[in-house]
C-alpha cells in the first residue's frame, strides 16, 4: 500500500542520504518516509515540524514552528477558507522556500490530550497513484478467472484471492504450497518458473502451463502464468506475486477452431466410402469424445441413395467406421455389423428431422427398452453421448455417435452447434464418396461389358487377359486389350489407352474396339490398320464438344500372329513395346518403331515382324503397369520383365499368372488402369498344311482337283468333306486363272478347320453377285459361299487371298 517517492533528491536531509545498506546500496524510501507530517493547535499554529515536512516544503522547523498554518498554503480553497475549524481532509497548494508550489493531500486528526492536531500530507499525485492502485487490487482479488497469490521466499502461498471451486473442490490458503493443490509434476513445473524469478528478478508473463489437480487428475486445466518478484525497503527479495489465468475455456475453444479446421482438412480426402467414414472417426477422437462410431445406411456403401422413412424398425445401417479400433466395444459392434432395429421413440423422430441431440447413457438405455439393445448400443463405462445425422443433398446417410466415458466431462448443450457443424462436413464428404462409387461402379460395369472374354484358345494361341480399374479415388479409364480370331487359323492381338478418365473413356473405348474388330475382318496389314484408325479418331475429335476435342485420344498396340508361319508382325500407334517370354525363360522387349499416338494423323506406321517360337509369350500392356509411384518407367518395365520371367513357366495357367503379376505391380493407390494381355503361341505342323503352285494353264484346274483330292485322301478326311472341297478349289482356282495375275498358290491347312487358299499377284477385290439365268459364269464366289462355313479375302503386298473355311468334326 505504499506511495511511490518522486521528490527531488537534492532535498532530502543529511541522515537519508548517508544510510546505506549492509551491501552499500542506498536503501529504498518506506512508505512513511513519503508523508510529511506537523501538530498544529486549534487556532493553526505550527507547534511542531518533521523532517519529512522540511524535505517536502523546503522549510525548517525554526522557520516555520509558532507561525499560523495559513502562511505556508499558497492558494487557499473557498471550502477551507469558510472553515472555522480544522478540516478533517483537503486538497491545497503549499508554498515551497524556492518560491514555487507544491500541490498535496492532507488529512488531520485530533491528538489525544490537549488541543492539538496531527496534520500528515503528501504530494497529490502520490495519493492518486495509491487510490488507483488500491482500486487495482482489488478489482483484481474479485476476479474469478484470475488468481492471484502472493509466495513467500519459500514459495508458500501467504496471501490469495482463490476460493474452493467446482472442479478441485479445495481450499487455497496461506500456507499452502502448489503440491497441496496440482499433481507432483505440475507443482514442481511451477515451481521451477517462480524460483528463477525469485532468484534472478526477471519477471515473466503469459507461461501457458497445462495442470492437473490432485483432487481430479483426469481433467487437466490450461493456465497462463505471469510472476514478478517482491522486494522489501533494502531491496531484498521478499517473495513472488503471481497471476494465474484459467485459460481452460480459451483453450477449449482453441480446440474446437483446430478440430473444425483438422475436419476440413483430412474428412474427404478419399473417395472411398468406409475410409472417409473412417477419417471422420478419428478426427473426433480423442479431441472431442473418447469413443465414435459413423453407422451409414447399406445402400450408401453400394453407391445408391438411402431410402426415406421415418419412425422406428430395421433402419438397413450398417457400421462404417469405430475409433479407436483398438477399444474394448460390446462384443457385438464390429466393423461392418448390422445395426439391429430401433424402437420408436421422440429421440429417433429427432434424429431423422435432422436434429443433433444429447443424452445420458442412464436415459439412453431407457429409451432403447432392451437390454440386448443396451448392450450393443451402449459401450462400458459411458456415460453421455451425442448423436448427430449425416445429411446431405436431402438425404439421411446415417448416424455419428461420439461418447464421453470415464471421468471426461459431459457434453455441453454449447456442443450441439460444433457437432452439427463437423456432421454436415463430413455428410457432404461421405455423399461425395457416395456418388463417386456408383459413378466408377458403372463405369467399371461398362467397362468389363466393353472388353472381351478374359481367357482365349485359339490354333494360334491360348491368351489370358487382365483389366484393372484405377484406385485411389481416381476415375477409371479407357485401358482394353482383345483377342481377336482371324480366317486362316491365324489371331490378331490388342492392347490400347485411351486418353482421358470416366464415362467418356470408357464409351470412346468401346467404339475404337468394335472399329478395330471390324478392320480386322478385312486382314489389313498392321500399319494399314493403324492408320485407318488415326482417321477414326480424327473424326471423333471433329465430333466432340468444344473444349473435348483434345481430349480425344489412345495409344494401341496391334499384333498380328500366324502359326502357320510361325511368323508375327505388329505396329505400335505411341504405346509401350510388348514383351517376349522365350521358352527357356529369358525375357526382351520387342524392338519396334512406335508411331505417333492415334489422335495424330498423316505420319505413317511402321510394321515389324519377328519369327516366335511354340510356347513363347507375349505380353502386352498399358503404361498403367509400369508407371507406378515416383518410379521411373524403365524401373516399372524391369520389374515387369522380371516378372515375366519367372511367372511365365510352361505349364502355368496364364489367368493365374495374369492375375498374380497385377497383383504384385500395381499399388492400391493407383493413379492409372492398368491391363495385361498374355498371349502364349502354337504352332501348326508342317504335315498339316500343303502347297501347290497352279500354272498358268486352263488345265490347272482339274489338276488343282485332283491333288486336293490326294491331299484329303492322306489326311484320312471324310468323303463327305470330298465333294465340297473339290468344288471350291475348283471355283477359286478358276477364278484366280481368269481374273488374276500369276503367280498363283493354292494352300491347303488342316486344324479344326480346313482352310482353301488361292493366292495371286492381282489386287483385283473380288465380289460376290447372283448371276443371272442367261448369264454364263459369276457364280463361283456364291457356290464357296454356300459350300464354306465362311470365305474371304485379304490383301498383302502385290498380291490378294482368296480363302474359305470348312469344319471338320476331328482333326485326325
Amino acid at each position: 500500500m505504499g506511495i511511490e517517492n518522486t521528490a527531488d533528491p537534492c532535498s532530502r536531509t543529511l541522515d537519508e542520504t548517508e544510510d546505506t545498506t549492509d551491501d552499500g546500496h542506498q536503501p529504498k524510501p518506506s512508505p512513511c518516509d513519503r508523508l510529511a507530517a506537523a501538530v498544529v493547535d486549534e487556532r493553526g499554529t505550527v507547534l511542531r515540524w518533521t523532517a519529512t515536512a522540511r524535505d517536502l516544503t523546503g522549510f525548517s522547523a525554526e522557520e516555520v514552528c509558532g507561525r499560523h498554518v495559513r502562511e505556508l498554503v499558497a492558494e487557499l480553497p473557498d471550502e477551507l477558507r469558510r472553515a472555522t475549524r480544522m478540516p478533517a481532509s483537503g486538497r491545497v497548494r503549499l508554498r515551497h522556500q524556492c518560491g514555487d508550489t507544491i500541490d498535496v493531500t492532507f488529512r488531520s486528526t485530533r491528538v489525544e490530550g490537549p488541543a492539538e492536531f496531527l496534520v500528515v500530507a503528501a504530494p497529490a499525485h502520490h495519493v492518486a497513484d495509491h487510490v488507483h492502485g488500491a482500486a487495482l487490487l482489488r478489482a483484481l482479488y474479485t476476479q474469478d478467472r484470475i488468481t492471484i497469490a502472493l509466495h513467500d521466499t519459500e514459495l508458500t502461498i501467504v496471501q490469495t484471492n482463490a476460493t474452493p471451486g467446482p472442479i478441485d473442490g479445495c481450499p487455497v490458503q496461506p500456507g499452502t504450497r502448489l503440491g497441496d493443490v496440482l499433481c507432483a509434476e505440475d507443482a514442481e513445473n511451477l515451481r521451477t518458473v517462480l524460483r528463477r524469478v525469485l532468484e534472478t528478478g526477471t519477471p515473466v508473463a503469459r507461461i501457458n502451463q497445462q495442470v492437473s489437480w490432485r483432487r481430479d487428475p483426469q481433467r487437466p486445466r490450461a493456465l497462463s502464468l505471469s510472476a514478478f518478484r517482491l522486494e522489501d525497503a533494502l531491496g531484498r527479495p521478499t517473495g513472488v506475486a503471481a497471476l494465474y489465468i484459467d485459460g481452460t475455456d480459451h483453450l477449449r475453444a482453441r480446440r474446437h477452431l483446430d478440430l473444425t479446421r483438422d475436419v476440413a482438412e483430412h474428412v474427404g480426402e478419399s473417395l472411398d466410402v468406409a475410409r472417409t467414414a473412417q477419417d471422420l472417426a478419428d478426427v473426433l477422437v480423442p479431441v472431442f469424445g473418447d469413443l465414435a462410431a459413423v453407422d451409414l445406411a447399406q445402400a450408401v456403401f453400394d453407391g445408391e441413395e438411402p431410402s426415406k422413412r421415418l419412425g422406428g424398425g430395421d433402419l438397413h445401417l450398417r457400421n462404417a467406421a469405430l475409433a479407436p479400433t483398438a477399444v474394448v466395444w460390446p462384443a457385438r459392434v464390429r466393423h461392418g455389423s448390422l445395426i439391429p432395429p430401433f424402437p420408436d421413440n421422440p429421440f429417433l423422430r429427432s434424429f431423422q428431422h435432422g436434429n443433433t441431440f444429447i443424452i445420458s447413457a442412464e436415459d439412453y438405455g431407457a429409451l432403447l427398452g432392451d437390454p440386448q439393445l443396451t448392450d450393443f448400443h451402449i459401450p462400458e463405462d459411458c456415460h453421455s453421448v451425442m448423436v448427430a445425422p449425416l445429411h446431405a443433398r436431402g438425404l439421411t446417410l446415417g448416424a455419428i455417435s461420439v461418447w464421453r466415458c470415464g471421468r471426461s466431462d459431459p457434453f455441453a448443450e454449447d456442443e450441439l452447434d460444433l457437432m452439427a457443424q463437423i456432421a454436415s462436413r463430413g455428410a457432404l464428404a461421405i455423399d461425395n464418396a457416395r456418388r463417386y462409387t456408383r459413378e466408377h461402379r458403372a463405369a467399371v460395369a461398362l467397362q468389363q461389358r466393353l472388353l472381351p472374354p478374359a481367357t482365349t484358345d485359339t490354333p494360334a494361341a491360348e491368351t489370358a487377359g487382365v483389366y484393372l480399374p484405377a484406385g485411389g479415388g481416381s476415375e477409371i479409364s479407357g485401358d482394353w486389350y482383345d483377342a481377336i480370331a482371324l480366317p486362316s487359323l491365324r489371331l490378331a492381338l490388342v492392347a490400347g489407352d485411351v486418353v482421358g478418365h470416366g464415362m467418356a473413356a470408357s464409351a470412346t473405348m468401346g467404339r475404337l474396339r468394335a472399329a478395330i474388330q471390324t478392320l480386322a475382318d478385312l486382314e489389313l496389314e498392321p500399319d494399314e490398320l493403324l492408320t485407318r484408325i488415326a482417321d477414326l479418331v480424327q473424326r471423333l475429335a471433329a465430333e466432340a464438344p468444344p473444349g473435348d476435342d483434345d481430349t480425344i485420344g489412345a495409344t494401341c498396340l496391334y499384333a498380328v500372329y500366324d502359326p502357320v508361319t510361325r511368323r508375327c508382325a505388329m505396329a505400335s500407334a505411341g504405346h509401350p513395346p510388348p514383351v517376349l517370354v522365350h521358352p527357356d525363360g529369358t525375357t526382351h522387349a520387342v524392338g519396334i518403331s512406335p508411331g505417333p499416338p492415334l489422335a495424330v494423323s498423316g505420319i505413317p506406321y511402321e510394321t515389324t515382324t519377328i519369327d516366335l517360337e511354340p510356347t513363347s509369350v507375349l505380353a502386352l500392356y498399358t503404361d498403367g503397369l509400369v508407371e507406378q509411384g515416383e518410379d521411373d518407367v524403365e524401373e516399372g518395365f524391369r520389374r515387369l520383365a522380371g516378372k515375366l520371367a519367372t511367372s511365365c513357366r510352361p505349364g502355368c495357367a496364364l489367368d493365374e499368372t495374369g492375375q498374380a503379376l497385377l497383383a504384385d505391380l500395381v499399388d492400391d493407390e493407383r493413379r492409372d488402369d492398368a491391363a495385361l494381355l498374355l498371349a502364349r503361341t502354337r504352332a501348326v505342323p508342317a504335315e498339316d498344311t500343303a502347297h501347290w503352285e497352279i500354272p498358268a494353264d486352263p488345265a490347272a484346274v482339274s489338276k488343282a482337283r485332283e491333288w486336293t483330292v490326294r491331299q484329303l485322301a492322306v489326311w484320312g478326311l471324310d468323303d463327305d468333306l470330298l465333294f465340297s472341297t473339290e468344288l471350291i478349289v475348283s471355283e477359286l482356282v478358276t477364278n484366280a486363272l481368269r481374273y488374276g495375275r500369276a503367280p498363283a498358290e493354292l494352300r491347303l491347312i488342316r486344324h479344326n478347320v480346313l482352310v482353301c487358299e488361292v493366292t495371286d499377284a492381282s489386287s483385283t477385290q473380288p465380289r460376290l453377285r447372283r448371276a443371272h439365268i442367261t448369264d454364263e459364269g459369276g457364280r463361283g464366289l456364291f457356290l464357296v459361299a454356300q459350300l464354306a462355313e465362311r470365305w474371304g479375302c485379304r490383301h498383302g503386298q502385290n498380291r490378294k487371298t482368296i480363302w474359305s473355311e470348312q469344319r471338320l468334326e476331328c482333326t485326325g
